[in-house]
């Protein structure tokens, strides 16, 4: 089945995914992670952008992004890339392209599948078994969401997160409930497929609602929903 056009809906959240060239690698020292992470905490209030997770891998990349309009997405990612690339070039007296010339991205329902994103993309190097438990990994933004130290407080955090509880650490105390929850293949694999495919990250129903904001049809469907608990 033939792949969506990339959607970029301004307010909703995207999930997004840029690869090394030829699955390369990006990050190989710790620097490497740490200039990446402050790129970003500076250009995504250059371009408009939320960042409600992230997860830097050896040789890609996971964010969960809301754009403030339609070009802020693409113009992070582009200058996001290009530094990365301006800097590993620089470092390794090389030249030539770092990453795929496109990221792929898929529009997140809110109310239904924001939760399951964000633990979908925290426990990467879980699944990759890099590390037993998410808190052990230093470049996703768990460490930085249950944190309460000043300077990880650059993350945006969603309405999803926030209604978790009325105070900062019952809300870092719930999500770790709900990071630790057993995750479905289901949830997995459709989360994984939607972004795969182009396809919403959704219900029909919100399929519906996004095909009346853009005025067009979207053919390709996602279907079923996370378990009872994560997006409320």
């Amino acid at each position: 089945m033939p792949r969506m056009g990339r959607l970029v809906l301004p307010n909703y959240p995207h999930h997004v995914v840029q690869r090394g060239h030829n699955r390369q690698v990006v990050f190989a020292v710790a620097e490497d992670y740490q200039r990446y992470l402050t790129d970003l905490r500076e250009l995504k209030d250059a371009w408009g952008v939320k960042v409600y997770a992230y997860c830097l891998m050896t040789n890609h990349v996971h964010l969960l992004l809301a754009p403030g309009d339609s070009a802020g997405l693409g113009q992070l990612m582009k200058a996001l890339a290009a530094r990365a690339t301006r800097y590993r070039n620089r470092l390794e007296g090389r030249s030539g392209t770092l990453w795929e010339s496109q990221y792929k991205s898929s529009v997140v329902q809110s109310d239904s599948y924001l939760l399951a994103c964000c633990r979908y993309i925290e426990l990467n190097p879980v699944r990759a078994r890099m590390v037993a438990d998410a808190v052990d990994y230093p470049w996703s933004s768990y460490g930085a969401r249950i944190s309460d130290r000043p300077d990880d407080h650059w993350l945006d955090f969603d309405p999803c997160f926030t209604a978790l509880g009325d105070t900062a650490m019952e809300r870092r105390h719930q999500y770790e409930r709900v990071m630790q929850q057993a995750t479905s293949e289901e949830e997995t694999r459709l989360i994984r497929d939607a972004l795969q495919r182009g396809q919403l990250t959704g219900t029909s129903r919100f399929v519906d609602e996004v095909e009346r904001i853009v005025g067009q049809r979207i053919e390709l469907r996602g279907r079923g929903r996370p378990r009872s608990g994560l997006g409320k």
